[in-house]
């Protein structure tokens, strides 16, 4: 993962390590820390010290969203998963008590791998990228093999109507961070319940935030070490997952979320949507029967109204990272995607 190496003056490190020698056996200090590119919701640290190196997550300092930020949950799952087949880092200690560093945080092990940040894959040789697709969807159809009642999460969310549960959350998230009009989205607002397919039961583990760049990857091989970055995970439907991973292909190349949208994926060595779908058929039981180009609209949506979330928080002033405003800025793009799908079916 990669990380800045300047010193930090939002994050009191003499008093995270005060509270790490009084909570975890065998921490031993001084720490030095570092924070992490990207982080757009929950800012995240490289933790040094002489007993290890960790990694530590903690909510945003100021106003937030409700039920936003929820690095608890983030570290429930961990929980659950750790030591399973779906590869995560091990939890190591989840502090709720604000006036240790300002807010809650959790702390779990570093996986010294590498993060990719462009579906394209630059750093790949073109014949080896498929793999590298193939581990992907290998990985996202672990997470949603898992039983929730085996592994203890048989209460991280509501049974049934995913989808329209979520376009009602995502709505009402969109108005608690408007910063102004957008036709698109009030569009969008209206017509998704009216296209929403009627609930099929579906309910498996979904990561909520499934990309490429949360993923670390082993330094060699296509091998997935560990899925991160799990605060909107909850119980829903697979497809959903799915769908936001395969909004790449037709994202159009930005600085903030890179998509493959105008690329010659074929020459690139990047499989199509047809083929990502044939994978994650081949490998999950989940039907992929359903209004696909309602689970891709859905997922612009979402995104669209994440993305307006990072701009009001950019407005006030409590973003986690530099690149916050340019991704408010991305909120009509993605809400016209969103159209442009629907409009297509």
């Amino acid at each position: 993962m990669t990380s800045s190496s300047s010193a930090l003056a939002d994050l009191p490190t003499e008093r995270l390590a005060d509270y790490l020698h009084a909570h975890l056996p065998g921490f031993r200090g001084p720490i030095e820390a570092s924070k992490f590119k990207g982080g757009q919701s929950n800012p995240t640290y490289r933790i040094d010290s002489p007993s290890g190196r960790y990694v530590l997550r903690r909510k945003p300092p100021g106003t937030l969203l409700p039920s936003a930020h929820a690095v608890d949950r983030e570290f429930r799952v961990l929980q659950a998963l750790h030591g399973g087949p779906v590869p995560v880092a091990e939890p190591v200690l989840l502090c709720q008590d604000d006036s240790v560093i300002g807010s809650m945080f959790y702390l779990m092990s570093h996986i010294d791998g590498r993060i990719f940040w462009d579906p394209a894959l630059p750093e790949i040789e073109t014949e080896q990228r498929d793999a590298y697709y193939r581990e992907i969807l290998r990985v996202l159809s672990e997470i949603h093999r898992l039983d929730p009642n085996a592994i203890g999460l048989a209460d991280y969310g509501k049974p049934g109507n995913y989808f329209a549960r979520q376009i009602d959350r995502w709505s009402r998230q969109y108005r608690d961070s408007e910063t102004g009009p957008l036709a698109a989205m009030e569009q969008l607002i209206e017509r998704l319940p009216e296209r929403c397919p009627a609930d099929d039961g579906s309910a498996a583990l979904v990561h909520g935030d499934f990309r490429i760049d949360n993923l670390i990857w082993d330094s060699q091989q296509p091998q997935i070490l560990a899925v991160v970055d799990w605060e909107l995970s909850t119980l829903g439907h697979p497809l959903a997952d799915l769908g936001y991973f395969c909004m790449a292909l037709r994202l159009p190349r930005n600085p903030v979320i890179p998509g493959l949208a105008g690329l010659d994926r074929s020459a690139l060595g990047i499989p199509s949507e047809a083929r990502l779908l044939d994978l994650y058929r081949a490998q999950d039981a989940a039907s992929t029967r359903h209004d696909w180009p309602f689970v891709l609209a859905f997922s612009f949506f979402r995104l669209a109204a994440i993305a307006q979330g990072v701009a009001k928080r950019a407005q006030q002033g409590n973003a986690s990272s530099d690149r916050a405003t340019e991704a408010g800025a991305m909120v009509r793009r993605l809400a016209e995607s969103a159209l442009a799908v629907l409009d297509a079916a």
